[in-house]
């Protein structure tokens, strides 16, 4: 024993010598490929931060009835009229009816939520410190905004972080309040086994977070237009965005670890111990139940919020350095925030009008397809928000500059957008949906082959969705530059038309915001609802029918409402996942117009440098080489957090399990499990975000066309990446759902084939590919920073400091890539 202790001491020693002289020579090769001459222009005096914002009041709309301050004054009260909304939803959805038994395990998970959300918060304060120290470095010391005192501009950039991280955070937070009202809500209105009341709860608990969501982030961006001094409101805006995306990316990467850590230890009990769905007495459950929430609510509310908020600073800041006009400007923004209001109103007013077909049609039937009434939103709210988009533009925009036939062009571009958050959605069901074709043939290929054959089959599945939703979104956005060339630069005066079309486009997907966020937070609810159900025990409460006759004059059907639950909760699947493509797309096409921000300071406004964005310089070529090594690491970094805290959750769930003698597992046992899945989440979650914070600076510091190629990579490959891993893992959940609800074979051997299948795709769909959104749009958000940052360093302190720096940054981000795996590695025995 002692000789083979010895042998893995030596070979340990000799493989951490290895990587150190790798990194090493990586260091070297990274400063060596930037050029003196590529640090040689000057940085932006203040970057961002010194944008100034026109005066709105300078120009009148509506034939000269009103200015442009007092209108977007006017959307205040539209955003009033949404908080009005999700709060009124909210009400209602608490004071709904619930069986005590139900009731009690819904708080049960909302107490563990609250627990790990706080947690969260601290360990996001811990994050922003980081971020805080290179706000400071920079503003308060390097760079800090002309004319403008650094006691005044660094703490109000600061605050404004920390106001985008409350931003975040605080509709997370409202996002699992409201689905842990509506998870019991929904179990309990399926008893009487009709269909509809099942529907209709997730979907309003939808529309109150997205409404709520939308209007907080609406309402925090026009405070900064319309009372902040425009000299100052650069500095809040990119504070504001940097605070967003670093609370984004925490919850959504902590919660999508931690979701997928509790869903695979409880799935796997279904197999080892061939106990049901959700069985009580598993340990696992409440974690599972309080991951639906952290992951597939807390997650997609901050996402949801970041990327609203980054693609309006995005093409603030594009609107800002790429027109020069001032009127021009202000007919720009008072545009896109008049939109942004109209938009509110949109979603609503195609809610109201949905909800009525659909009371009609399915208010009393026995049979309903649950997928029906959420896609017929979808494309209703698409459709009344591209002819709102027109009506808008008509109205506001009837003449940009000199040119009187812009307003239909910018239109059509937001419609590529808007037109795609419905498209996108039906694509995605063609691989994801329990109708599928493809989810079909993973079952099939399980039937014959085992879980082996299934997961092949879910690859293809997403390998195939990958070309089909890329070209899609090429198209879209080839006719949103087809738009920009007619005469866009001319009637503007503006600088790269096409990159704005291109910004526009993540606008036009966000266009139906509320809708989105809705339907991508019906899954939750639908999953916590069937697990609220059986650990409620409620067929096992003595005289529960009569009571529930008595008290809420209900005849109970148990079979029939948890059939009800299982099949919904396959709807729930399939629009979780259509709503994961529209976010990444939203990043990636977003992301375009935050480079451009980059390539404008480096290039002096287009005027210089333009060769070095080129494959004939070799550092932006390597650029995007480096990008898609970033991608491939976060996929298994963030995966093998999941990997080793599920090891972890079903080496304790097996060891304290008790099915004999007991009803439920004790509550010691469940916050446990809860533990377990905070720790590994946490831990993965400080190796990802260190790595991706000093990456980010030391690729900056290298070269700066080095660091576009390579925020252009990220980009491109995180698209497909994101994309291939959310429906392929979407496919074998949905896969499951068809043996369980329609061939009705649990507990077979092909149910254990696909459970498998599952807990591979739980990952795919709910970690590495989600999380790639926020990472993408904070690498390029803070990649505005740590690239100024270092061109500033390189003109005064000369390259030779960036380069040392570049070296030392990347040495501390190459150690948290060797820990992500090293360091989470799963060791027998020990924790």
């Amino acid at each position: 024993m002692r000789t083979w202790i010895a042998t893995a001491a030596f070979f340990t020693r000799r493989v951490a010598t290895k990587l150190s002289a790798t990194a090493a020579l990586l260091c070297v090769g990274l400063v060596t490929t930037g050029t003196a001459a590529a640090f040689a222009q000057p940085a932006g005096e203040g970057g961002e931060a010194s944008l100034k914002l026109p005066d709105l009041s300078q120009v009148s709309f509506f034939n000269g009835g009103i200015d442009g301050h007092k209108l977007l004054l006017i959307g205040i009260a539209a955003c009033l009229f949404g908080l009005g909304f999700g709060i009124t939803i909210y009400m209602r959805l608490k004071n709904l009816p619930v069986h005590r038994a139900m009731r009690e395990i819904s708080e049960l998970i909302y107490e563990t939520c609250k627990t790990y959300l706080v947690t969260q918060g601290k360990f996001i304060l811990f994050l922003w410190a980081f971020i805080a120290v290179i706000i400071a470095a920079y503003f308060g010391w390097l760079s800090p905004v002309p004319g403008k005192s650094v006691g005044l501009t660094l703490p109000i950039i600061l605050a404004f972080s920390l106001v985008g991280i409350a931003g975040s955070y605080g509709v997370a937070w409202f996002g699992i309040r409201v689905n842990t009202f509506a998870n019991s809500r929904t179990a309990f209105a399926s008893l009487p086994g009709k269909p509809y009341p099942v529907y209709q709860i997730p979907l309003e608990a939808g529309m109150s977070i997205g409404m709520m969501l939308i209007s907080v982030e609406l309402l925090i961006m026009l405070f900064i237009l319309l009372f902040i001094p425009g000299d100052y409101a650069g500095p809040c805006f990119i504070g504001f965005a940097i605070g967003e995306s670093l609370g984004a990316a925490a919850l959504r990467i902590a919660g999508g670890i931690f979701t997928k850590i509790a869903d695979i230890g409880s799935d796997l009990m279904k197999i080892v111990f061939k106990i049901k769905e959700d069985d009580a007495r598993n340990p696992g459950v409440i974690a599972d139940c309080t991951g639906d929430n952290a992951g597939d609510s807390v997650g997609p509310s901050a996402d949801g919020f970041e990327t609203y908020g980054v693609t309006g600073v995005a093409l603030i800041t594009f609107i800002l350095l790429g027109v020069k006009d001032s009127n021009v400007q202000v007919q720009l923004l008072v545009w896109i925030f008049v939109m942004r209001v109209m938009m509110l109103f949109s979603s609503a007013l195609s809610y109201f009008l949905n909800g009525a077909i659909a009371k009609a049609k399915y208010g009393s039937a026995n049979e309903m397809n649950f997928e029906a009434p959420l896609t017929s939103l979808v494309w209703l709210t698409s459709i009344i928000s591209i002819g709102i988009t027109y009506l808008i533009s008509y109205f506001v925009i009837p003449q940009l500059g000199a040119d009187g036939t812009q307003w239909w062009k910018l239109a059509t571009i937001i419609s590529c957008g808007t037109l795609a958050g419905a498209l996108i959605p039906e694509l995605v069901k063609v691989f994801t949906s329990t109708e599928s074709r493809h989810v079909k043939e993973v079952v099939v290929s399980a039937q014959e082959g085992g879980a082996s054959l299934g997961i092949l089959s879910g690859f293809v599945a997403g390998n195939f969705s990958g070309y089909y939703l890329g070209l899609a979104m090429m198209m879209l956005m080839a006719v949103a530059y087809y738009m920009s060339t007619m005469g866009l630069a001319a009637a503007a005066g503006m600088l790269a038309p096409a990159v704005f079309a291109f910004g526009l486009v993540a606008f036009g997907f966000l266009g139906m915001g509320p809708v989105t966020i809705a339907v991508d937070s019906y899954g939750p609810v639908t999953d916590n609802a069937q697990s609220v159900y059986e650990l409620s025990l409620i067929e096992a409460v003595p005289n529960v029918k009569a009571e529930i006759k008595k008290d809420y004059n209900m005849d109970v059907d148990f079979e029939r409402a948890k059939h009800l639950l299982e099949a919904n909760d396959g709807a729930g699947n399939t629009f979780k996942a259509t709503a994961k493509p529209v976010l990444i797309g939203t990043a990636v096409v977003g992301a375009t117009t935050m480079i451009f921000s980059i390539i404008m300071a480096l290039t002096n406004g287009l005027a210089a440098n333009l060769d070095k964005l080129s494959l004939l310089y070799a550092p932006f070529f390597l650029g995007l080489i480096t990008g898609g090594a970033m991608i491939y690491w976060f996929t298994g970094a963030s995966t093998q957090a999941v990997t080793t805290g599920a090891y972890r959750a079903v080496e304790f769930i097996k060891a304290n399990i008790k099915l004999e003698g007991v009803e439920k597992a004790s509550i010691a046992d469940s916050k446990k499990v809860v533990e377990i899945c905070t720790k590994y989440a946490q831990k993965g979650m400080l190796n990802i975000f260190i790595a991706v914070f000093f990456g980010t600076l030391a690729f900056a510091f290298v070269d700066p066309f080095y660091f576009v190629g390579y925020l252009i990579s990220i980009a491109i490959f995180g698209l497909y990446q994101a994309i291939f891993m959310a429906n392929a893992g979407a496919a074998w959940d949905n896969a499951k759902k068809i043996v369980e609800v329609e061939m009705k074979q649990k507990g077979t051997p092909l149910h254990d084939a696909t459970v498998i299948g599952d807990t591979v795709g739980d990952p795919f769909k709910d970690t590495s590919s989600v999380a790639l959104n926020p990472v993408i749009k904070f690498t390029t958000l803070f990649g505005l920073l740590a690239v100024e940052l270092a061109v500033k360093l390189a003109s005064d302190q000369g390259t030779t400091l960036t380069r040392v720096l570049a070296a030392a940054f990347f040495v501390v981000s190459f150690t948290f890539v060797y820990r992500s795996f090293y360091a989470m590695r799963i060791k027998q025995g020990a924790e």
